[in-house]
């Protein structure tokens, strides 16, 4: 089949990637002319474990193409995916205006080239439920007929997306046109060969969809960091508090872990977006109104544990930093809780000097040169006064605590991924402070 994506970001470089592995021919679209010079250099701009063996492959053998020409992609494509940036607006609402700017360039050209082929516009981005109706709207003010916009929202997740698009979970396909839905199934029919499912179902069930997940396992995720909270309180351990849970079918063991708090492209974004959607239906979201603000503060829980343990003034005081990323396995730094922690530790008189396997380069983008960076994981340690852990890299897992207690000026470690056994860290002799477990001091 042949396919167009539009926009090579993070959703439309993976996707456009695993379709042209399958078999397909791929054409990408983007108008960031430096982003497509390294492209078809060969160089892949994103941090995702397993994507560039499928890039090199499929660029090589010439299915997967790099191309700023919009008009001969739309032509010649009858499925175009579109798979643009919906960042946050002020008022916490997606900003569509990517989606619709596309959406009028596509209705200009093919008015112009005549309405000969059925297209479908496939929507991948993340967008509020009644897009795909804005979207059909636009293309029919240009006299368009033979066309459906289709809802497919992504679920993947970084450090993963390559097995996820590979081997889906599900596919969600939200249509209005029975042919659309036959030709999305003949794409999707290689991804779900083991028997998952491929759920079909209107356009504002799908848009809803993808919100209303990403949205719950935000949900989990921050009652779990309130029950850690309180956990330390009563001196109960939330990890035996997790176990119990987890082994409770009806819960299960996933996203019950606690923690300094989410960020990402996703969870902020689309809890804020549906919190605002449901109040323009005058259909409130409580529930997750609640769940942005303990995010808010969670991401500063690390910082009230460093004051408690330096009788709150940390003026002069030099941290060393272990994990910028929002989470492993990626070098994205958007909402990162490295970003809100590190700012206040600056702003509060304290130097900062951090390490990161992957994140670095993305990291200078929000914290500039208000700490220093290292590539020395251990070297960086030394007269440190505390290391703060705030993303669970597996090479963080088991690293040489012999090494660290020589470099830092105190054997002071805050973990805000709860990284190590409070057990072994007391045997070894570390003050240690974790989330919603006992502290050792």
């Amino acid at each position: 089949m042949k396919l167009a994506v539009i926009g090579t970001g993070y959703v439309g470089l993976v996707s456009g990637t695993c379709f042209a592995e399958m078999g397909n021919h791929v054409v990408c679209v983007d108008n960031d002319q430096d982003k497509l010079k390294k492209l078809n250099a060969g160089e892949v701009p994103i941090y995702e474990p397993g994507l560039d063996i499928l890039f090199h492959r499929n660029v090589e053998k010439k299915r997967l193409v790099f191309t700023d020409d919009l008009k001969s992609a739309v032509n010649e494509n009858d499925v175009i995916f579109l798979c643009l940036p919906t960042p946050q607006g002020e008022d916490g609402s997606a900003d569509l205006k990517y989606v619709f700017a596309v959406a009028e360039s596509i209705g200009k050209i093919l008015q112009k080239a005549g309405d000969k082929n059925f297209k479908v516009i496939v929507n991948k981005s993340t967008v509020p439920v009644g897009t795909s109706r804005s979207v059909t709207d636009i293309l029919k003010k240009y006299g368009i007929v033979k066309f459906d916009v289709v809802s497919n929202p992504e679920f993947l997740r970084e450090g993963f997306a390559v097995d996820d698009f590979m081997k889906p979970d599900r596919v969600v396909v939200g249509a209005r046109n029975e042919k659309s839905f036959e030709m999305m199934r003949a794409l999707y029919e290689p991804f779900v060969r083991q028997g998952n499912p491929i759920y079909e179902m209107e356009p504002e069930s799908s848009e809803i969809t993808k919100y209303a997940a990403n949205s719950y396992l935000a949900m989990r995720i921050t009652y779990m960091n309130e029950l850690a909270n309180f956990c330390e309180k009563v001196g109960a351990n939330v990890d035996m508090v997790r176990k119990g849970m987890g082994a409770d079918t009806r819960i299960g063991k996933r996203f019950l872990f606690p923690g300094i708090g989410y960020g990402g492209s996703c969870f902020p974004k689309d809890v804020n977006a549906l919190i605002k959607t449901a109040d323009d239906y005058e259909s409130p979201m409580r529930i997750l109104k609640a769940v942005d603000d303990v995010n808010k503060a969670q991401k500063l829980i690390l910082v009230k544990k460093v004051l408690q343990q330096f009788d709150m003034d940390i003026k002069g005081k030099k941290f060393a930093v272990w994990g910028l990323a929002f989470k492993p396995n990626t070098d994205d730094m958007r909402e990162a809780p490295s970003i809100y922690i590190i700012r206040e530790l600056v702003r509060l008189g304290a130097k900062v000097v951090a390490y990161d396997p992957a994140a670095i380069e993305n990291a200078k983008f929000y914290l500039k040169d208000t700490l220093e960076y290292s590539q020395d994981q251990y070297g960086m340690l030394k007269d440190a006064d505390a290391l703060l852990m705030l993303t669970e890299w597996n090479e963080f897992r088991n690293p040489d605590f012999e090494k660290i207690s020589y470099l830092l000026k105190n054997k002071i470690i805050f973990d805000g991924r709860n990284i190590f056994e409070v057990k072994k860290m007391e045997e070894l002799g570390y003050v240690y402070h974790s989330i919603g477990r006992k502290t050792i001091s």
